[in-house]
């Protein structure tokens, strides 16, 4: 009886071991759980948090890994991205009206869809951003409206903006394609 009282024990702790260590350590010392861990560094490569977008990556603590990555810019820091061009109006080139709130916008409010792996399944929905056009230094806040599906063929590293965006960024309108970073405001 004391022998497999003993085997079990082990058995327990190898587990608890096991099952903790594959938890990931965030840059704050704590077990990644959630999405929002660690002010929003949490996509998981290879056993560690890290905060770079463009790696192919699993929730931490997703147990098995299978998870998508939804990476998040830390609201200390900014995550690279390029700024596209969209038309929230009715009959505009964002197709239907924004996923966050059922309602066509003015382009000339300052708004933004997120590509699917930032969009977070709408989590960031209704919540403020800050986007630095890397060409002038200038930074502006925008809304999140709406997401920019890569199943639509939206680029994994798009923020898309209404005209109001770029205006406020004193960027050229006509530009397809614009180098900034961004986080959360």
């Amino acid at each position: 009886m004391a022998t497999n009282l003993a085997l079990i024990l082990t058995l327990c702790i190898i587990f608890t071991t096991f099952i903790s260590s594959s938890n990931s350590i965030s840059h704050c010392n704590g077990p990644c759980k959630s999405l929002d861990d660690c002010d929003g560094q949490l996509i998981c490569i290879r056993g560690k948090c890290n905060d770079d977008p463009d790696v192919g990556t699993s929730i931490c603590g997703g147990g098995g890994g299978s998870s998508p990555s939804v990476p998040s810019p830390p609201s200390t820091g900014s995550t690279p991205a390029m700024l596209t061009l969209n038309d929230f109006s009715e009959g505009g080139d964002g197709g239907g009206p924004s996923e966050c709130d059922e309602q066509y916008h003015d382009n000339n409010e300052r708004i933004v869809a997120l590509t699917t792996r930032w969009y977070a399944r709408g989590s960031r929905c209704g919540k403020m951003i800050r986007i630095r056009a890397n060409s002038n230094g200038k930074s502006v806040t925008a809304k999140v409206v709406d997401e920019c599906d890569t199943k639509d063929g939206c680029e994994n590293n798009v923020v898309d903006g209404s005209i109001g965006v770029r205006r406020a960024l004193g960027l050229n309108t006509n530009e397809g394609r614009v180098p900034i970073t961004w986080s959360m405001a």
